[in-house]
């Protein structure tokens, strides 16, 4: 089987592959958050957290939550995807900053002992039930 492929649907699904696990888990969550006796009711947004370092490429998450959705009572949802970003605190002088670039070290001291605070989220925020 080619996944590779150098135009078309074959490069599309290349990038969507570690998407589509995760949007079917967002499915599956997603519905089954839906409360017993309203079996009927369809899921409007579902909202996330999705960190810069998750290794999640946003459009491809959402290209991937269509196709699984379909179906379900996540059908038609709307996917919100807040974007997080890589902030950091150097562990020699305490200093915080966002990354933004592909240098991981202490803008303050250059230390390269830092802890990163945020920026690997990958968060179902809340879960949206459309009106009747």
């Amino acid at each position: 089987m080619r996944i590779w492929g150098p135009l078309g649907n074959s490069a599309l699904r290349c990038l969507a592959m570690h998407e589509m696990g995760i949007a079917m888990q967002i499915v599956e969550i997603a519905a089954a958050s839906i409360p017993k006796g309203m079996e009927d009711v369809k899921i409007d947004k579902v909202n996330l957290k999705v960190g810069k370092l998750s290794a999640i490429v946003p459009e491809s998450l959402r290209f991937c939550f269509e196709i699984v959705a379909k179906d379900t009572p996540v059908a038609g949802a709307k996917l919100i995807i807040e974007e997080v970003p890589v902030v950091a605190r150097c562990n020699e002088c305490s200093a915080e900053w966002t990354i933004t670039g592909p240098v991981f070290t202490c803008i303050k001291c250059s230390s390269g002992s830092i802890l990163i605070l945020s920026g690997r989220e990958l968060d179902i925020v809340s879960i949206e039930i459309a009106d009747p």
